[in-house]
């Protein structure tokens, strides 16, 4: 009956889209934390956006909930692939370049804000998140 569940699983998830046999979350469990997590990186992204007019501390404000929206909004497409298959597709040679720059990136943003106070420097990351993620 188990591999019945995981065929029946397999057959209603769409194309491009396979659950992964070892994981315990139906499809629709998968689809709704794909959207909770996507709407929390987009939450975070906006806030981020409208702190950034916050006197002296906006731009890091900015750059920190930017960031955060960003890796929420990576984090949800786990739920749908699972994360090895994620992280193969990441690291794939035709993406390796843009996962590196953006891993970098997010973590360069956050020490821009936290330890080397630099709010340029942390917007400039930001951009080049932007840029990393739209390749």
């Amino acid at each position: 009956e188990e591999t019945q569940v995981r065929s029946d699983l397999r057959s209603c998830s769409p194309p491009g889209f396979q659950v992964i046999d070892g994981t315990s979350l139906g499809w629709g469990t998968r689809v709704k934390g794909f959207i909770a997590c996507f709407a929390v990186g987009c939450l975070c992204s906006l806030l981020g956006s409208c702190l950034l007019w916050v006197p002296k501390k906006g731009l890091m404000l900015f750059a920190v909930f930017y960031t955060l929206g960003n890796i929420a909004s990576i984090g949800s497409t786990l739920f749908l692939m699972g994360p090895m298959k994620q992280l193969k597709r990441m690291f794939e040679p035709t993406r390796l370049i843009a996962t590196i720059v953006m891993l970098l990136c997010l973590i360069l943003t956050l020490c821009s804000a936290f330890w080397w106070r630099k709010g340029g420097l942390a917007l400039l990351f930001c951009i080049l998140q932007f840029f990393a993620l739209a390749w």
